[in-house]
């Protein structure tokens, strides 16, 4: 049987907070016994004849300062909706300055208080398989907020809390025929070297590749 694939989309050249080089060698790694995982900083793997030949698009984007071309945006969009799955990891999100993929991933980024100790727990009434083994876990992270596009159904997987508020850190929802996940954690390697964020990322792969 083949194995699947995932294209990993960031940024090695100049990426002004995230660079995809360290980050690249843990998600390998903790996706190695479900999915063959290839790392590229070109957005032209976006477009449409690219995006057909992969199980998975995981990004992991640190496009703040620029957009991806409306090329790349409606493939994208046509994998999604046609029954793609799209794993969105913390800068990732920077998909956002593209106004239509804002709308596919439910929510904008607004900010985010300074690096801190984070605390994750499970949002009320959350019940997915992606949460399979899911205990509270503590991070460093920065606490990124957003605003919920109200048009999106979501179901929000997991939270933390910040100055007595609690704030989404992961959500999932259906897309056209395809799935998206966003989490949250991830601004350095010690996230992803958590065993319990780990075992998230490979639920989220699983559910976002059946």
């Amino acid at each position: 049987m083949n194995q699947k694939k995932a294209i990993l989309l960031g940024d090695y050249t100049n990426p002004p907070y995230h660079p995809l080089d360290a980050i690249e060698h843990e998600l390998v790694e903790i996706l190695k016994d479900q999915i063959k995982v290839v790392a590229t900083e070109d957005y032209d793997i976006l477009q449409a004849d690219n995006l057909n030949k992969i199980n998975l698009c995981i990004s992991y984007t640190d496009c703040w300062n620029k957009q991806v071309t409306s090329g790349q945006a409606a493939g994208l969009l046509s994998y999604v909706s046609g029954g793609g799955g799209l794993l969105v990891l913390h800068t990732g999100i920077s998909l956002q300055n593209k106004y239509e993929l804002l709308q596919m991933m439910g929510a904008k980024f607004i900010g985010h208080p300074p690096f801190q100790e984070l605390n994750f727990e499970i949002a009320p009434a959350a019940e997915h398989e992606i949460l399979d083994g899911f205990e509270p876990f503590t991070v460093k992270d920065e606490p990124y907020q957003f605003e919920f596009d109200p048009f999106t159904e979501k179901m929000v997987l997991f939270e933390y809390t910040y100055e007595n508020q609690r704030w989404p850190a992961a959500w999932v929802h259906e897309y056209g025929l395809g799935r998206i996940v966003y989490l949250m954690p991830g601004h350095t390697v010690a996230a992803f070297q958590n065993p319990i964020y780990r075992r998230i990322i490979q639920n989220s792969a699983k559910w976002l590749t059946q």
